[in-house]
């Protein structure tokens, strides 16, 4: 495997070192990998099941980086204002988990 060595300034490093349990080759490897992943997804629009099987353990996805659609926005706020989004009264509540 090849090496790659970072240079960063003296307190970065001094902040670094107060995790020693942490693995920062393997953070370093998994954003490079995340990075590539979502060049590759932006261009392709595929990925390969391997690929996919990483995103899966560590719970991203490459389109979780791009920015939320103004279409979602104005429905996320049409359900914030919705009724369902006002304070219920404890009587309420007990009437809607009956339904349930």
């Amino acid at each position: 495997m090849a090496c790659i060595t970072i240079s960063v300034d003296k307190t970065f490093k001094e902040r670094l070192t107060r995790f020693s349990w942490i693995n920062w080759s393997e953070i370093g490897r998994a954003e490079l990998l995340k990075r590539y992943l979502y060049e590759k997804y932006m261009k392709t629009g595929k990925l390969t099941k391997d690929e996919e099987k990483f995103c899966e353990q560590i719970d991203w996805h490459p389109v979780d980086e791009l920015p939320i659609r103004q279409e979602f926005v104005k429905k996320l706020d049409a359900i914030r204002k919705g009724s369902y989004s006002k304070p219920m009264k404890p009587e309420q509540l007990k009437q809607c988990l009956r339904e349930l």
